[in-house]
């Protein structure tokens, strides 16, 4: 017998298919215009071998090795559900008890999977704050340092995050649009929380029928899919905000800054202008000036800006271009530049962050929040930023400063992982666990075998969504989607919800975190707050039992295009930004008082360590970028059949330039080994044109595999780019991921490649 069932997923809607109670293919949802590829990986991810079939605990922890010992080499023993409930308890309230709220981290940084009910850090948050707080993580990986500074210079994350200008604005409007760090096909094909549509495509395919001309600034010609004809301007990785200077110098030197915008709308102009002009340091930043550092030829540079001053002109650049060292500084740079043009708040114009890095940015919708859990106050206030989670193990007590903050790192004895993946998202990995190792006990989580998993010292086993019932949702998109449960839980998985109550039934709070609700309870509940916040902005939806019949709802897409600050450009002080002068910041005298060396109190060229222009490059000539992967969404569904196809001789791609392959004596195909000062990889060499010399490329998000299991020096089998990847803050300001400032050296792997075997159960456990 076959059935069908709605479900959906970062990846996209789409139907399940049932066949003798085994999930055996999905259809995609009809009314997604680009469904994509990844949906094919969701059958091999749901039955795959390296599934938890059962809770597991650590033979090491078992017999009393806890803070200091090495994890991820010891074999796992299976226990009971309840033997797993009562040792977490027990374990959970002895830490509390002997040290304290904030020395249970709860963090769990990670996408989880879509649904909003069954979101893994949600429930795993609610549980931890209702049982007296943790410590906690803010900002994210993806855009941490911008969203760090935007507030202080545009008064919003929207600008980031939010209803951006939209696709029907700008095609209606702009002629030009720059994209520093291009609009990668790629990213469109996920969303957070859930989507109804993959829009991202016919909307820049749209654009390009409406004349829109693109410019692509980035190391890597595919940042811009072909058929929007991008102009290629090949710049040298983390130079991006010198040309964004000089692109601001060309525009103050021939006058054409926009004098009635700055005065009405920006602060901070005249000493950016001095600045421009070499007044502070004696160097003006000319197109010369960054040619030298840039490689992009100052005509270049000089003919964009003047294009973009003399025609509707949109800017904006990837989240990405911020995850480099002093990562704040390009976006602030390209507020800079938009303030002189004179286009914030001009139909279609004006600069945005983020158009190429997930569906659903600048799609036409109307400003409905999505459906969301409950959440819990943290009662413990003490946090890190997420990208800081290496430096919280290692420094106990230590001073962390960030965003004009001095925070106390406290000393952290458990670690508590729901939905993600550190061993994925971090960087320097090898550093990483050694610093993992510090805590007593580490309970995680988790539907497969991850790193994270293999990492720790009691393993929870969850279903995954289609072992449950939810509601995929994201507010950046206009769909609402039923997930129906289509199959029973894998072996002996069980929700994560499920899971917590239990354990909070053990420590005495399990009616305050369940509120006496099951599963269908809470998404009606759920679902009912959102109909209620949807009729107070005048919109009708269906009742939750229509919806769940119809298997999804659809809010109509505006019927006029918008245009961000429209409003404030209109009206300044009608309509202030939330800024402390209302008025866009170009300078901010509240970053220029925390006194942060590295940060001005305006946009400026600051020097990156790790860069082809510095003086590691002599020992480390080629400058990894890592990117975001086409074949899975971060480190899921790498076990399925799309990211299989796309490895060489089982290993992670690295992209190469031939004549940088050439004069290494590689070929396309080649198993290498890519290395730096913190480790070592084996990956597959694919050689391509389309990436500047100097410049290799690769994937994040293959699960880790180290040749020696537990060891913290030992190569990756597998290609996890992580493993060689910087873990600095990007400043004390924004305190992100700088990811994007490495280099290394590649040459042809030494003899025998090593086996992967991550994708298997890890000693003493089975597969399901």
């Amino acid at each position: 017998m076959t059935e069908i069932k709605p479900h959906g997923s970062h990846f996209g809607p789409f139907e399940a298919v049932v066949e003798g109670g085994r999930l055996t293919a999905v259809r995609p949802f009809a009314r997604d215009p680009f469904p994509g590829t990844l949906l094919a990986s969701i059958p091999d991810a749901v039955h795959s071998a390296a599934r938890i079939d059962r809770p597991y605990v650590r033979e090491g922890w078992l017999k009393g090795g806890r803070r200091g010992s090495s994890r991820g080499g010891d074999p796992f023993v299976p226990v009971s559900w309840d033997q797993a409930v009562r040792m977490v308890a027990e374990e959970t309230a002895r830490i509390r008890g002997e040290h304290g709220h904030p020395s249970v981290f709860g963090g769990s940084y990670g996408w989880s999977s879509a649904g909003r009910y069954h979101h893994a850090r949600t429930q795993l948050h609610r549980f931890l704050g209702l049982g007296g707080g943790f410590t906690a993580q803010v900002t994210n990986y993806s855009f941490g340092a911008g969203m760090t500074l935007m507030p202080h210079v545009l008064g919003t994350n929207d600008v980031v995050a939010g209803a951006v200008t939209d696709w029907a604005a700008i095609r209606a409007h702009a002629k030009l649009m720059i994209c520093f760090g291009g609009l990668p096909l790629k990213n469109g094909l996920v969303t957070s929380g859930g989507a109804g549509a993959h829009e991202y495509v016919p909307q820049m395919k749209a654009a390009v029928a409406a004349g829109l001309r693109f410019v692509n600034v980035s190391p890597f010609r595919g940042d811009t899919a072909e058929f929007l004809g991008a102009e290629w301007v090949p710049i040298r990785p983390n130079s991006d905000a010198a040309m964004m200077l000089a692109m601001a110098f060309v525009i103050l030197e021939s006058g054409r800054e926009d004098r009635d915008f700055l005065a009405r709308c920006a602060v901070g102009f005249e000493p950016f202008a001095d600045y421009l002009r070499g007044q502070f340091d004696g160097v003006a930043k000319t197109p010369e000036w960054a040619e030298a550092l840039t490689d992009v030829p100052a005509a270049t540079i000089r003919r964009l800006a003047l294009e973009a001053a003399s025609v509707p002109t949109m800017m904006t650049a990837t989240w990405s271009l911020q995850r480099a060292e002093h990562g704040e500084q390009p976006w602030w740079a390209l507020v800079a530049l938009a303030a002189m043009l004179g286009t914030i708040g001009k139909p279609g114009q004006g600069v945005g962050f983020g158009y190429g890095s997930q569906n659903g940015m600048g799609t036409p919708r109307q400003d409905v929040p999505s459906v969301g859990g409950v959440p819990v106050r943290n009662p413990v206030g003490a946090y890190i930023p997420v990208a800081r989670v290496t430096e919280l193990f290692e420094r106990p007590g230590g001073m962390l400063q960030y965003n004009g903050r001095d925070l106390t790192l406290p000393d952290i004895r458990m670690i508590w992982w729901a939905g993600g993946n550190p061993f994925h998202h971090h960087q320097d990995l090898n550093r990483l666990l050694r610093a993992w190792n510090r805590a007593e006990t580490i309970v995680v989580s988790e539907p497969w075998w991850t790193a994270v998993a293999r990492h720790a010292d009691i393993v929870l086993p969850a279903t995954t969504t289609l072992e449950r019932n939810d509601i995929a949702s994201s507010s950046r998109d206009r769909f609402v989607r039923a997930m129906h449960q289509a199959i029973a839980p894998v072996g002996q998985a069980r929700n994560d919800a499920d899971i917590l109550a239990d354990i909070a039934d053990a420590l005495g709070y399990r009616a305050a975190f369940t509120e006496q609700r099951d599963e269908m309870a809470w998404l009606q509940h759920l679902f009912g707050r959102w109909r209620q916040a949807c009729a107070a902005q005048g919109i009708e939806v269906p009742d939750f039992a229509e919806f769940w019949d119809q298997g999804y709802v659809e809010i109509r897409a505006p019927a006029v295009p918008y245009t961000q600050f429209a409003d404030f450009r209109a009206d300044p002080r009608a309509n202030p930004l939330n800024t402390p002068s209302g008025k866009v910041e170009i300078f901010s005298e509240t970053i220029a008082r925390f006194g942060y060396e590295e940060v001005a109190g305006h946009p400026a060229w600051r020097e990156p360590r790790e860069w082809l222009g510095g003086e590691l490059a002599k020992r480390f000539p080629l400058h990894l970028l890592s990117f975001q992967p086409a074949t899975r969404l971060h480190s899921q569904l790498d076990t399925g059949r799309v990211a299989a196809a796309n490895r060489v001789q089982g290993r992670e791609p690295v992209l190469m330039h031939p004549d940088d392959a050439a004069s290494r004596g590689l070929r396309d195909g080649d198993l290498v080994r890519i290395f730096n000062d913190r480790g070592a990889v084996c990956a597959g060499l694919r050689v391509t044109d389309g990436l500047r010399r100097g410049v290799v490329a690769m994937a994040t998000g293959a699960w880790w595999n180290p040749t020696v299991p537990g060891a913290t020096d030992a190569p990756c089998a597998h290609g996890n780019a992580n493993v060689l990847t910087q873990d600095v803050g990007t400043s004390r300001l924004g305190q992100g991921s700088a990811a994007q400032s490495c280099l290394v050296e590649i040459e042809r792997w030494p003899g025998e490649p090593p086996p992967v075997t991550v994708h298997a159960p890890p000693p003493g456990a089975a597969a399901p």
